[in-house]
Parts: C-alpha cells; structure tokens; sequence
C-alpha cells in the first residue's frame, strides 16, 4: 500500500506554518531552519520559494494585511462611518495577530495587501471631498491610532495585587488591581472613545473645509 505523499511544498504553506509560528511565539521564533523542521522539509527548499527569512516575514506581514475588510469603503457608507468601521475591523485583525504588529507599524513597504489598503483609504477620502494632502494625513493618523491601540494593553498592564497601589502613594489608584480582570471591556471602550474623539475632531476639520454655501471646498483648500 502506498504510503501518503506529504502536500507539496508552496509560498501559501511556508506563509501559513511563519504565521503560527509568529503567533505563537514571536517575530524572533521565525528561522529556516525552523520552518523546515515544521514543514517536514529540508531547509534549502525553502529558498525555491523565498530568499530570505526576511521575506518571509514580509509575506507574512502581508497575509495579516490581506485580512483586513475594506468593503466599507465601497458600499456608499459616507467617510466617517467608513472610517468607523474599518478601524474596528483592522484593530480585530491585530489583536489577533499582535506579534506582527511591530512589522506592520513601520508601513507598507512593497506588501500588495498593505499598498492595496493606503489606496482604498486615501481613494475614498479623496472621493469623499478631501484634499489630497488631509487625505494623507487621515491615512497616516487612522494607521497610527489602530496600531498602537492594538500593541498592547492598558489595563492589563496593572498588577491584580492590590497592596501595590498604596494609598499613601497612589491615593487616586485604589480599584487599579481590579483592571487586569475588565482587561477586554476596559480595552474596547478606551479603543471606542479615542476613536469618536478622533472622528469628531475630522468632522469639525471637515466642516470647516467645506464653504458655507455648499459649493464644496473653499478654493484655498483644494491644494
């Protein structure tokens, strides 16, 4: 009886193995040598896919990318709630991949997926009737807000100890042990409030852009 052939070896399949094992243990985890001994391969064969274990990261980076719904800026939703939405659905995206994240925060680079993302946002601000260099900036904020909500947590970085917060020092901190255990719901609402901050603070910019006789943008702006 023949014995089972192991699935051939593909770009999909080193991707899927550095993914978990990123997930799991870390950027610093992911070697060849590593991933072969995952795959049930020999090292060398990987280089028929990948030159390097930096591109390998970089595909990895850009499947975590990939996931991301962009459909919001496609379905008629007006530019707030667009933005709204997709913040919420990239933060869920890395929070369930936040070791990738440190790779992700320094930018596109050549990653499709990543490129694909900054042209759809900047598109749909631009459509929207902001001006090219706001539309930049709004890109650039929205990947620096979700990123770094997403990076770590503010409540489960307090002690569930509650003699660490004495009162004499930290008269102000007295329910800080309770944090870590509401770590979830105290994460989300921090994350929903500094989001509506920030949207209310582009719609007043929006506001301002748009002249008063709805003839659209003031001709100074419009550059």
């Amino acid at each position: 009886m023949a014995r089972p052939r192991k699935p051939m070896l593909s770009p999909e399949r080193i991707v899927e193995a550095a993914c978990a094992l990123v997930d799991a243990e870390g950027l610093a985890a992911v070697s060849t040598r590593r991933l072969a001994a995952e795959l049930g391969v020999s090292g060398p064969s990987l280089y028929n896919h990948f030159r390097t274990k930096d591109e390998i990261l970089e595909a990895v980076a850009d499947a975590v990318s990939a996931q991301v719904d962009l459909s919001m800026f496609e379905s008629g939703r007006d530019w707030r709630t667009a933005l709204h939405d997709y913040a919420v659905a990239y933060r869920a995206v890395l929070t369930a991949h936040p070791q990738v994240i440190p790779l992700l925060a320094q930018g596109p680079g050549r990653r499709p997926a990543g490129l694909r993302i900054a042209d759809v946002v900047f598109g749909a601000m631009v459509r929207a009737g902001w001006p090219a260099a706001q539309a930049t900036h709004i890109g650039a904020l929205m990947r620096y807000f979700i990123t770094g909500s997403a990076l770590g947590s503010f409540a489960g970085g307090f002690v569930d100890d509650e003699a660490a917060y004495d009162p004499a020092d930290y008269p102000h901190l007295g329910q800080a042990h309770l944090l870590a255990e509401r770590q979830q719901k105290i994460d989300e609402g921090a994350f929903e409030t500094g989001l509506k901050a920030l949207l209310d603070g582009l719609s007043l910019q929006y506001e301002q852009l748009v002249s008063p006789t709805g003839g659209g943008l003031r001709e100074d702006v419009r550059r």
